[in-house]
Parts: C-alpha cells; structure tokens; sequence
C-alpha cells in the first residue's frame, strides 16, 4: 500500500509556545529547530513537537470533559492537493474556512479530528 502522507508532527496550541518549547526541551532532551512568537519546532529519536500560539487557548479540564484534551497531527505531503483528494476519498472532511490552504489544509478525520497536510518548509530527518 502506497502512503499519502508521511507522519510529520505532534502539535500542541498554547498561548506561550516558547515556555512551552523550552519546558518540552529540558523535559526530553530535544533539539531546537526553530523558534519564534508563533511557532515552536523541537526534534529528537524521531518525532518531531510544535508547539503553536494560539491566542483565546483554553487549557483542557482533564479529568474532566467539559474542555477536551486538544492536538493534532501534522501531516508531510509533497502536493497539497492530490493529499488533499487522497484524504478525503479515504473519509476526511474539509471544514470551512482554511486559514492558509497555499502551506496546509486542515482536514477532519472521520471522527472529528483536526489535522494539517503541509509540505514540510523545514526539513526533517
């Protein structure tokens, strides 16, 4: 079976992505890949974290259900929209609006779940 993506990234949204960064580095030991406001990469035994700002970011409750656990998965593809069509043959959806389809589009996996295609602008490896 031919894949249509390859796993990129395990993301996480936070209102501080370079707290959280520095705390993900010195808790496992990962490598600093870049760094902004924004965005977050580390890297290390093969996985790659981002961490990623998002303003109104509201912490989950757990154990609790009433604010659910909150992540997604970054996934590489070399063509945006032949991943996109594969994806969506396959069972995802595509929600409106896409904040920037020319890098990534977010998809919903059958059960709801959101996840990026994106052409990887760092390499990995």
């Amino acid at each position: 079976m031919t894949a249509t993506a390859k796993f990129g990234a395990i993301s996480l949204d936070s209102k501080d992505p370079r707290g959280l960064g520095l705390f993900y580095r010195q808790l496992l030991g990962l490598e600093l890949k870049y760094e902004s406001d924004e965005l977050v990469v580390l890297q290390g035994d093969g996985v790659t974290l981002t961490i990623e700002r998002v303003d109104d970011h509201i912490p989950p409750d757990w154990p609790g259900n009433r604010v659910p656990k909150q992540m997604h998965l970054d996934l590489f593809v070399t063509a945006l929209d032949s991943a996109e069509q594969a994806a969506i043959a396959l069972g995802a959806s595509k929600p409106v609006p896409q904040p920037e389809p020319d890098r990534w589009r977010v998809l919903l996996d059958p059960s709801g779940h959101p996840f990026c295609l994106t052409v990887p602008a760092i390499p990995t490896g």
